[in-house]
């Protein structure tokens, strides 16, 4: 983006006559004493980098001054600049009226001093930006997902854990549009200082994984050659490219490229965002919208005449033509959407343009969905103990908005009535796939892990172990699951019954009996599958919970126990029930998947990335805190080792994560990696969309 400063894109900085700014502002369209209209532009200059002197007389800017004073009837003269961020100051204080930029100029011009966009280049192949897109590969998960038709799996989801092949650091297509739109959307989280450009190197390996391919100029993977060329030689599950990228490297150019692979093994997501050409930007302050249009149609117009078609070739490096785009939005909106997600851009881009850049402000007021009780017993369990913590740390308010359900939370999120909230699994998963709502922190279970696992336990002598066992993959445990009698913990229960029935018919084995959109046949789905002897009980029944599901298998009731993973350690190795067999005559098959532990949801749309990566960085720390009973007492920082003596016990992160979160620490998360075997088995129950939704009021 920054790249490709040849002639006509550093030239790319043209820019009108120093005029006043009084002057630029006054232009109106008004008639004379014959009636005819007056020249709404009086003038205009162009803020160039303008050599001493040209070996090539073709290469003089000079001509498109002339060209353009012809066509406007208006002097147009040359006003020197020594760099983009120049050219920008130009515009900013009046000493210019348009200019030429790079998309990263423009986009700092447009976000720093309200430049607008005027007109813009194009591209070789007419277009006036290229496309950022994820290539994969056609047999993966990740194409899978693409193509399926299903709106409940999410291809950019799957990205988590994989091993990523980006073009190089900080390059547009390559890695700012694609990792903008997954920190954007909620995908990935910034692992670092929101500040600073450099945190994107940890965000990248912590969401994909340290073989993340980021390579230097030079290196075999640097380049969209390379990023796809990563792809293609197995080095990487993701190139991450321009929308041309494909095509010119492995359809019209295969034969050069000899580890392209055949066309159809390859598969194409949709675009990220777009990076835009080099636009003419102005200030909208300053400049009248008669003459903007005036100035507009003359360049659009360069593209019919010879002599402009000359320079547009020579000088502007835009042997396409220039057009309108529709204005700023239009031509730099889904660019800024993504790259504005990026830590530290703004900074890092005033530096490349030699300006002062100011960060992306964070909100002055977050507010924290919560029920809230009129008295607490404990005036540790408070949750405004939380929120007063948090504007400590935080500089900014925050505040608690009373909720009384989950649904309420939802609510809140949704419509940014509140900016973070502490919910179940189950509502968070609704609000995830209906609301488009993502995960920043989860709660970690008394085990230290942040899910509990669904599992099958069985005798071991029984028919369904041995072909677990047998290493033949022609015999498979689950499809010897069919009329067998099933042991579950109760109606609905995550790890009892939601989570292996999901799997069963998400992989075909069991079928739904009923109406598809009624959680109520999951009831005959059970009895279809296995047998009308399967237990499912009530609250308070002898064979109900994790403990009754597994006694029930145990005493003979059913062949098969559907439990949480932790269940028979529990049970019958700590507490050794007598109901439980000898060691050794149980067999655990591996997990279904995993319920997640209360996420921290937020609304990706309207939290901005400084304000998600600063609460998530105080979330954290509040790990490393303890109080130690020394004295009067202190709260100790394990991590950085330092005492914080303003805070009282009740401020001590691991008072506040005890008394008033209920758990004994907090886990940075993104929604795919805490919920994304969760969703990929409940979303296979019938009804189980409007079950949540009714269950949560929403």
């Amino acid at each position: 983006m920054i790249a490709n400063k040849k002639r006509a894109i550093s030239l790319a900085i043209l820019m009108v006559v120093g005029m006043s700014a009084g002057c630029l502002s006054s232009d109106t369209v008004s008639s004379t004493d014959d009636g005819l209209a007056e020249n709404p532009v009086d003038s205009l200059v162009i803020a160039f980098e303008v050599k001493d002197t040209y070996t090539n007389i073709d290469d003089n800017p000079q001509r498109l001054a002339d060209y353009l004073a012809e066509k406007l009837d208006a002097p147009v003269t040359l006003y020197p600049v020594d760099s983009e961020g120049a050219a920008m100051e130009a515009l900013r204080f009046g000493n210019a009226d348009i200019g030429f930029m790079d998309g990263g100029a423009a986009w700092i011009g447009w976000q720093q001093y309200d430049l607008g966009v005027l007109a813009s280049e194009t591209k070789p192949d007419g277009r006036t930006w290229y496309g950022a897109r994820a290539v994969v590969m056609a047999d993966s998960d990740i194409a899978a997902a693409d193509l399926d038709n299903d709106s409940v799996t999410d291809p950019f989801a799957l990205f988590q854990g994989k091993t990523s092949c980006h073009t190089g650091w900080l390059k547009s297509a390559g890695m700012l549009l694609p990792m903008g739109y997954l920190i954007g959307n909620g995908y990935a989280n910034v692992i670092g200082d929101p500040n600073d450009v450099d945190s994107m190197r940890n965000t990248i390996f912590n969401y994909f994984n340290e073989n993340a391919s980021i390579p230097e100029s030079g290196e075999l993977y640097y380049s969209y050659k390379g990023a796809l060329r990563c792809l293609s030689e197995d080095r990487g599950d993701i190139a991450f490219v321009a929308d041309t990228t494909l095509d010119y490297y492995c359809v019209d150019r295969k034969e050069s490229n000899s580890w392209c692979l055949d066309e159809d093994l390859y598969h194409e997501l949709p675009l990220f965002g777009k990076a835009p050409g080099h636009p003419v930007m102005y200030n909208p302050a300053l400049m009248s919208t008669e003459k903007a249009d005036a100035i507009r149609d003359a360049l659009v117009g360069m593209e019919d005449d010879d002599v402009g078609d000359d320079i547009l070739d020579d000088i502007v490096n835009s042997p396409r033509g220039i057009v309108d785009v529709g204005g700023t939005e239009a031509h730099l909106g889904t660019y800024s959407a993504a790259i504005r997600n990026i830590p530290g851009i703004q900074a890092y881009f005033g530096g490349n343009y030699g300006i002062v850049s100011n960060s992306t402000p964070t909100k002055d007021t977050i507010r924290i969905a919560y029920e809230v009780k009129d008295t607490y017993t404990n005036v540790d369990a408070n949750p405004q103990i939380l929120a007063d913590r948090l504007s400590d740390r935080l500089g900014v308010n925050v505040e608690l908005y009373d909720v009384s359900s989950e649904g309420a939370i939802l609510e809140a999120l949704r419509f940014g009535n509140a900016d973070i909230g502490f919910m179940d699994g189950g509502a968070a998963w609704v609000g995830w796939k209906e609301y488009g709502l993502a995960a920043l922190a989860a709660d970690l279970k008394p085990d230290g892990r942040s899910y509990y696992g669904a599992q099958a336990y069985v005798r071991a002598d029984s028919d369904i172990a041995a072909a677990y066992l047998d290493d033949d993959p022609s015999t498979d445990p689950y499809e010897l699951f069919r009329g067998k009698t099933p042991c579950h913990t109760g109606w609905l229960k995550s790890a009892g019954m939601l989570l292996p029935m999901g799997f069963l018919i998400g992989n075909g084995y069991a079928e739904v009996v009923g109406d598809p959109d009624d959680v109520s046949s999951l009831r005959d789905t059970i009895y279809n599958f296995f047998n009308e002897n399967a237990s499912i009980p009530e609250s308070g029944d002898l064979y109900y919970s994790y403990e009754g599901a597994l006694r029930c298998m145990s005493s003979g009731r059913g062949d098969i126990a559907f439990i949480a993973d932790s269940t028979y350690e529990f049970y019958c190795v700590d507490r050794n029930r007598n109901w439980c067999l000898e060691d050794g005559e149980y067999l655990a098959l591996p997990v279904f998947g995993k319920a997640p532990s209360h996420p921290v949801m937020y609304n990706p749309e309207l939290l901005d990335m400084p304000t998600r990566a600063a609460l998530l960085e105080e979330l954290m720390a509040m790990n490393y805190e303890s109080w130690i009973d020394e004295g009067d007492g202190y709260c100790y920082n394990t991590n950085t080792r330092v005492i914080d003596a303003n805070l009282t016990q009740s401020n001590c992160g691991s008072s506040i994560l005890s008394e008033v979160l209920n758990t004994g620490g907090l886990i940075a998360v993104n929604t795919q990696e805490h919920m994304g075997s969760y969703s990929d088995s409940i979303s296979n129950v019938p009804g189980i969309s409007a079950y949540f939704e009714d269950r949560y009021d929403i």
